[in-house]
């Protein structure tokens, strides 16, 4: 790892597209975020960074030959005729290519504008129209066919290149005559105040808006959050990257991987993840907390078939008692011996699961349920929850290795400050805080205090110590009839825990009581019918249906509520015969719900859930037959 420092904060940028007075700690300029590749590679060019799987086997690249082809296909860009500061897309999945584009981009001069590969054409026409791209690199012929079709209404678009159809090696060969010296003279008119990127939100609410980082948004944030977390990109540290790499998160993680020297492997394709982790072996792992619910709810699947659920269970309560009992500073004579023991029986699969290398996972994008955390601490994977958004270039805060307090988020990063408003509110300045939204004044406004603090929209507490705990978002909060004040995320957590259950969304605002939308994870169905005897397994609509569904998703429900106050808990649910998804337009690409869109798309359920003048207690087919609901229990 690079001999680094948490950057200084004293100087105010200058930069020409600033929109907006600055306050709080800045970096110095370091010029374009690609010099964390070029000092990388000028470190240990022989040192393999990137991987990419080919079957059972991984092909790795040197830090050095990384740079070699970056270099080539920036010349590229060059050649094509794009000009300094000229917006490119990338639609793409996760893919070793990504990061070279993403790279070459800004060695170029140019500012780099992601897109999800799974965006519907309304939603690149959106994108590539509102940023202004002059050009897209593409991963395949049916992106290309995606944007092909809504080329003519686009007419600053100009060139394209498909990744799987030879466009790289085209941009490599059309750069040949580019020399390194007009590269290099590129490369260096890039101020760290410059754009590096436009990153367009998820839009959970509303049309996405374009996030615009700089380049020192990068470089500070990479350089301090390594400084925070020294054993996670320690030499020799490995991580598989398999959320999508146009969200901020992964792009974060990849570049501070690149600057460290951690070698990255890429798994486009989230139904092979756990045949990728294991042949990969990962040192730390970066996920969003579904990821981590379905490896375990999919351990206690596998338990349930061989017949040993209660095993995995009773394995599974000693973890979190263990783990609970470290934080409390003792772990009785009783426990050590039953963690001992159930570490050979249970965690050490579990371990091997993971490919064996396993010690840290970096989760951010929601909550992690604390229950969880306790468990994969037992096991032996720290998970570090962190805090951040696309507007501060993912991580503001981070826990410590050395310190992990699990419920938390954990203490700012160096060079970033962290102040709770009146009103609960995180506001956050400093040197990963973005620059302003693409051409849109107004929302950069309000984004800020008038002293230069940028608003969250979470809402939160400040333990004595600069510890930042999440309490809720200030848009979600739910205020039911009584005056009640209702967090909906950890209640949602804690239900989703249960291996049936595929996503929650609590309701309740201004109603009698508190209620759920309730679907099931149909990947995990059959399974569950199995270890129940069920035969034949029970199809997603039976299961909507079935009244020992509605007693699993009431247990869940009841296990969730005994963690929050009656007023708070959930009272009733209605279990939906479908399934939210980001193709369905209910979750965005990182998983999290579009709780707008779902409260309109699902508003004549949740009306009937209130509708009778007594909360119902059996399960009746309702509304077209698309799900039942089950009532309050006395």
């Amino acid at each position: 790892m690079n001999d680094q420092r948490p950057v200084p904060s004293t100087e105010e940028p200058t930069s020409r597209h600033a929109s907006r007075p600055t306050s709080g700690p800045v970096a110095p300029d370091h010029g374009s975020a690609a010099r964390l590749l070029g000092d990388r590679a000028r470190l240990t060019p022989s040192r393999p960074i990137l991987a990419q799987r080919h079957g059972d086997t991984w092909t790795t690249i040197t830090a050095g030959e990384v740079l070699a082809r970056v270099r080539g296909i920036a010349k590229g860009f060059v050649a094509a005729g794009l000009e300094p500061g000229a917006h490119v897309a990338i639609l793409s999945r996760t893919r070793l290519e990504w990061t070279l584009v993403d790279f070459a981009v800004w060695t170029a001069g140019l500012v780099s504008v992601p897109v999800y590969e799974t965006s519907s054409p309304d939603q690149v026409h959106w994108i590539l129209s509102d940023s202004e791209a002059v050009a897209i690199v593409v991963e395949q012929e049916e992106h290309a066919r995606r944007v092909a079709s809504i080329a003519p209404d686009l007419p600053h678009l100009g060139q394209h290149w498909t990744i799987d159809g030879g466009g790289l090696d085209d941009l490599t060969r059309l750069g040949e005559d580019v020399t390194d010296d007009e590269l290099d003279a590129r490369t260096a008119t890039v101020h760290g105040h410059d754009d590096a990127t436009i990153i367009y939100t998820s839009g959970s609410t509303g049309r996405p808006k374009g996030c615009v980082l700089r380049h020192d948004n990068f470089t500070a944030t990479v350089e301090n959050a390594s400084v925070a977390m020294p054993e996670v990109v320690a030499d020799g540290a490995s991580t598989l990257l398999f959320i999508p790499m146009a969200h901020v998160f992964a792009r974060f993680i990849a570049a501070m991987s690149v600057s460290a020297g951690v070698l990255v492997g890429h798994e486009p394709d989230t139904k092979d993840l756990m045949k990728a982790v294991s042949s990969f072996r990962p040192s730390f792992l970066l996920a969003v907390p579904r990821v981590f619910e379905k490896i375990y709810n999919a351990s206690e699947q596998k338990a349930d078939l061989g017949g040993k659920g209660k095993i995995f269970r009773a394995a599974a309560d000693t973890a979190v008692a263990h783990s609970e009992a470290l934080a409390a500073g003792r772990v009785p004579l009783v426990l050590g011996l039953k963690f001992r023991l159930f570490d050979k029986l249970v965690y050490a699969k579990l371990r091997n699961a993971l490919g064996g290398r396993t010690e840290y996972a970096v989760s951010g994008s929601a909550p992690l349920s604390p229950r969880l955390s306790h468990f994969f601490r037992s096991i032996g994977v720290l998970i570090l929850e962190g805090y951040g958004l696309t507007e501060t270039t993912a991580p503001a805060t981070v826990n410590r290795a050395a310190d992990l307090r699990i419920g938390s988020v954990g203490p700012a990063l160096p060079g970033v400050e962290i102040r709770i408003a009146d009103d609960q509110e995180i506001l956050i300045r400093g040197v990963d805080v973005f620059d302003r939204y693409w051409r849109n004044d107004e929302a950069t406004e309000q984004a800020f205090t008038d002293d230069g603090w940028f608003r969250t929209g979470d809402l939160g507490r400040l333990d004595g110590d600069g510890v930042l705990t999440v309490t809720g978002r200030a848009k979600e909060l739910i205020v039911t009839a009584s005056g009640k004040n209702v967090a909906p995320a950890p209640l949602e957590d804690g239900i989703r825990e249960h291996p049936l259950i595929g996503q929650v969304v609590v309701v309740g605002e201004g109603k009698p009581f508190v209620a759920a939308l309730v679907t099931l994870d149909r990947e995990m169905l059959p399974g569950w019918c199995e270890s129940r005897g069920i035969t034949p397994a029970l199809s997603a609509h039976e299961a909507a249906y079935d009244e020992r569904v509605l007693t699993a998703v009431q247990e869940a429900i009841d296990a969730a509520n005994g963690r929050v106050s009656r007023a708070e808990s959930v009272r009733s649910f209605t279990i939906l015969d479908t399934e939210l998804t980001e193709g369905s337009g209910h979750l965005t690409p990182k998983l999290t719900i579009k709780r707008s869109v779902i409260l309109r798309d699902f508003a004549a359920d949740i009306d009937h859930i209130y509708s009778g003048s007594k909360v119902q207690t059996t399960a009746t087919p309702v509304v077209e037959g698309r799900r039942r609901d089950r009532g309050e229990r006395q």
